[in-house]
């Protein structure tokens, strides 16, 4: 029987991840390790400077683990102390927000668990859902209200296939990204990363006391180039499918490299 492990980093209460365990429940054994509270933003994150603890978790009667840490945590706690063996595929998500661009494939707690199983040789897949008020990606996600439908049952597809077939060589994991009205019949398009999705702001207050502080916010951007995930999500309404690979090496000539030393 196929192994099968799932996690996320809006936590480990949250509706998201019930989704995910839906869309493989029927796939194989399936385990379910996350963090105990919201991770976003985390990135591929991990905890080395203080212990981790596991406690059991009851998500809706299915039965889970949920890290006091980060996504990381979890996904390296699931394999290494719980499954005690490499997962056939590690799905990560539902995450409440799409996870486009280079700006969030670098950020983003959920990809950062993706990449983490990926790193072992793992297929992995990281699924995320469009949100229309950028509000609700800070909410509390237990009770979010969302029809999980159509991704569950396309996640179940491409799970399936990986299952079967692997990833093709010279990828690592693949970056789902699901519009908000998606249907079965919503268009699928396979995307390489946009340059951005924020144009980065600071924003400075000022505590009772005088003294600033800051927030780190951004506005959207909603518009990119044909091909890109950012396009297709955003403009087109379509599902978007970006192949990762742990590999950052850019793709120059070394000699152009060589003229600057």
């Amino acid at each position: 029987m196929k192994k099968i492990l799932v996690t996320n980093d809006d936590g480990v209460y949250s509706a998201g991840l019930r989704a995910a365990y839906e869309s493989v429940r029927d796939l194989g054994e399936v385990v379910v390790v996350a963090p105990s509270t919201q991770k976003s933003g985390v990135g591929r994150g991990i905890s080395i400077f203080e212990p981790l603890r596991i406690s059991q978790a009851n998500m809706d009667g299915i039965k889970a683990y949920s890290v006091g840490g980060t996504p990381t945590d979890a996904v390296i706690l699931g394999i290494f102390s719980i499954m005690k063996e490499k997962p056939d595929l590690v799905l990560s998500g539902f995450n409440v927000g799409e996870n486009i661009s280079t700006d969030t494939v670098t950020t983003s707690g959920t990809i950062g668990a993706a990449l983490e199983a990926a790193s072992y040789g793992i297929p992995s897949l990281a699924a995320s859902i469009q949100v229309l008020d950028e509000g609700d990606k800070f909410d509390d996600h237990r009770t979010y209200s969302y029809d999980f439908d159509a991704g569950i049952r396309f996640v179940n597809r491409i799970a399936r296939n990986v299952l079967r077939h692997g990833l093709p060589d010279g990828v690592d994991l693949l970056n789902i990204n699901i519009p908000r009205h998606a249907t079965m019949d919503t268009e699928i398009e396979i995307t390489r990363l946009a340059r951005k999705i924020f144009v980065t702001g600071v924003e400075e207050r000022h505590d009772p006391r005088g003294r600033p502080y800051y927030w780190i916010n951004g506005e959207l951007i909603r518009d990119a180039e044909d091909g890109t995930d950012v396009k297709a999500i955003m403009r087109k309404g379509h599902i978007s499918i970006t192949p990762l690979s742990l590999d950052s090496t850019a793709r120059v000539d070394f000699k152009e490299i060589e003229t600057l030393l």
